[in-house]
């Protein structure tokens, strides 16, 4: 399965208003494995950056102008995006912009003509209910670095949600279900089924940080006023 993890920065919030994409990053995965294969680019929007997008993403006017238009790489993104799953954390807002742009040119649709669309924010929230579900909660949620992301950089978000991803669904793949029939391949009575060495694995405990901890009480108390009495969960 190929997939990949897009993110973009923008000259403001609504493309209904004319803003304009401004960065994309992609990173390629390709059966769950990072493959090198990453898509970036930076874009002349033809208009001002707002003030307050500029401080999230310290992306400027001057430097983008000598920059290629959305239009000069249409084809290629679309060509390197085609047949694809996109993971997108907060979905609709990128996959908006990308349709907002291409309704901009003739004959290419939209993003779902191309590519199918994972949204990471809703998987989020069905995953941790009630809880902070940003990127950043989440890197501190499953022990992602991102130390780096001092401002929002389209790449650098896509790296680093490419990782939350992977951890938020059960890691990078390491299981092999090649058939291999070769002396010391299989197991006795079973081939083509590999052993892995469990030597050395350690399980990884994700703690509840502060916040977390305030909105479970907060929850609890909620469900103890709807119940009228105390919640399942306090006594066991």
């Amino acid at each position: 399965m190929r997939q990949i993890v897009l993110d973009t920065e923008t000259t403001g919030l609504e493309p209904a208003q004319g803003h304009r994409i401004i960065e994309i990053g992609c990173v390629e995965l390709v059966e769950r494995r990072l493959t090198g294969n990453n898509f970036h680019v930076y874009l002349q929007p033809d208009r001002q950056i707002d003030a307050a997008a500029i401080e999230v993403h310290g992306i400027t006017n001057e430097f983008l102008a000598d920059k290629a238009r959305f239009a000069d790489i249409a084809a290629d993104l679309l060509a390197y995006l085609s047949g694809a799953e996109l993971v997108i954390h907060n979905a609709p807002f990128d996959v908006g912009f990308l349709d907002a742009e291409l309704a901009r040119l003739d004959g290419y649709g939209t993003t779902l003509d191309h590519c199918a669309v994972l949204d990471t924010l809703v998987m989020a929230r069905k995953k941790h209910p009630g809880q902070r579900n940003s990127l950043d909660a989440l890197c501190g949620r499953y022990d992602v670095d991102n130390s780096r992301r001092d401002k929002h950089g389209a790449l650098l978000d896509a790296e680093i949600l490419a990782d939350v991803y992977l951890a938020m669904t059960g890691g990078q793949g390491a299981l092999s279900l090649d058939v291999d029939t070769g002396a010391g391949g299989a197991d006795d009575g079973n081939p083509g089924i590999q052993t892995l060495d469990r030597e050395g694995l350690q399980l990884v405990v994700v703690h509840a940080d502060a916040d977390e901890l305030v909105a479970h009480e907060e929850r609890l108390q909620a469900i103890d006023e709807a119940a009228g009495g105390k919640a399942v969960w306090r006594r066991l």
